[in-house]
Order: structure tokens, then C-alpha cells, then sequence
């Protein structure tokens, strides 16, 4: 049983390091986190300030140098290979600036891929991702392929394909960052009435301080801290 109190995500003296002796450059120094259960979060610096790094490390696509991160009171540290991919596809939801459509793919293929590769059924994973582009008021685009669609519709695509797996979180890494100002702020608005809707843990990764304010929350980084 879940207990809400419990932060979903933990870190603990959070170090990552890259490179070795005088080429060694410390991304992360000490880093001490928690992160409650359906909070939105921003994380923001300026570029090279460790926020990517952070989110990384958080998402399980990296492991630190030195210190922990926890979901709910696992350790990723202790997890193996398995069990990290296990968590990623069961548990969470990523959202890039780039999109990563696969172009050749429709829209429908590219929403279900992640289902594909955790082995789900052909038929449940089409159900499953006609929900999802439905919730994102794309389901008519479903036979397209990828490369028809503006980038704010990719966009939505990109949603579809985080919400899939009913994630526990979701990483969203500069969500807006190729999208002109007014379909950034329609995709905002989706990406956190869906959040809310489905008590999802938003973290955001950005250099735009509007959609930063709109999170519960605003960590700093700077020069691999957080700045209070």
C-alpha cells in the first residue's frame, strides 16, 4: 500500500561526477531532494548548471558517482539493469524538446512504442494508445504519419506516448522549447490538466521561467546546487 505522505522521489547527498583526475568535472555536489507524490515541479539554471544531469539521474538513465536517489524507499543504486528498465517502463513518462517521433511511423505506431518494447499485446496496446491520443484530442490523427503533423501536434503526440503506461511520473525535459509562444502555452495547459486529472509528479526541466511559476515548486540549480 502506498503511503501518500512518502515523497515519491528522494535524493541524498547526490554527486555526479564526469571524467577522471584534472579533467574530472563535478556535475552534481551534494544534491538533497524530496519530491511529494503529484507535486509539479520546475528545475532551472542556466545551462551547464547540472539540471539536466539532475533529471537524469532522478529518471534512472544515469546513475551517480556518489549518493542516492529513492522511488517511494527503493534505492535505484541497489537496483540492477533489469530492475531500472523495469521502473522506466512501468512507472514513467518522458517528454523531450525534440519530440524523438519516429517519422516513418503513424501516429498511433509512435504512441504505443514504449508498449511495444515493454511486450505488450498488439491489441492492448492499440486500446491503450487510442485512449491516450484521445485524451490529448488526437485521435483523429491516428493513421497519419508523423512527419504531417505542426510541432505543436507532435507535441501532443509526445503526451500520448508519456501518459501510455499511466506513469507515476513524468519527466519533461524544455517541453516547449521548439513550439512558438502560443502553442507552448496550449500544450502547458494540457500537459498539467492531465496531471492533475491522473495525480501525476510533473518535473520540468526549463529555461522558461513563465511555465516554471506555474509549478508547485521551483528548484534552482547552480553549479551542480540548489540554490534556497
Amino acid at each position: 500500500m502506498k503511503n501518500p505522505d512518502q515523497p515519491i522521489l528522494k535524493t541524498a547527498k547526490l554527486h555526479k561526477s564526469y571524467g577522471k583526475k584534472t579533467n574530472r568535472f563535478e556535475a552534481l555536489k551534494g544534491i538533497d531532494l524530496a519530491i511529494s507524490r503529484g507535486e509539479s515541479i520546475a528545475i532551472i539554471g542556466k545551462s551547464g548548471s547540472g539540471k539536466s544531469t539532475l533529471m537524469h539521474l532522478l529518471a534512472g538513465l544515469d546513475k551517480p558517482t556518489n549518493g542516492n536517489v529513492y522511488w517511494s524507499d527503493q534505492s535505484i543504486s541497489r537496483m540492477n539493469e533489469k530492475q531500472i528498465t523495469n521502473l522506466r517502463n512501468t512507472k514513467v513518462g518522458f517528454i523531450f524538446q525534440q519530440f524523438f517521433l519516429q517519422p516513418t511511423l503513424t501516429v498511433l505506431e509512435n504512441t504505443y512504442l514504449p508498449l511495444k518494447i515493454a511486450g505488450i499485446s498488439s491489441h492492448n496496446r492499440k486500446k491503450l494508445a487510442k485512449e491516450a491520443l484521445k485524451s490529448v484530442d488526437l485521435l483523429d490523427k491516428s493513421d497519419n504519419l508523423a512527419n504531417d503533423l505542426s510541432g505543436g501536434q507532435r507535441q501532443r503526440v509526445a503526451i500520448a506516448r508519456a501518459l501510455i503506461n499511466n506513469p507515476e511520473v513524468i519527466f519533461a525535459d524544455e517541453p516547449t522549447g521548439n513550439l512558438d509562444s502560443e502553442t507552448g502555452k496550449q500544450i502547458i495547459e494540457l500537459l498539467f490538466s492531465l496531471q492533475k486529472k491522473n495525480n501525476i509528479t510533473l518535473i520540468i526541466v526549463t529555461h522558461d521561467e513563465d511555465l516554471a511559476k506555474k509549478c508547485d515548486r521551483i528548484i534552482k540549480i547552480s553549479d551542480g546546487k540548489i540554490i534556497k
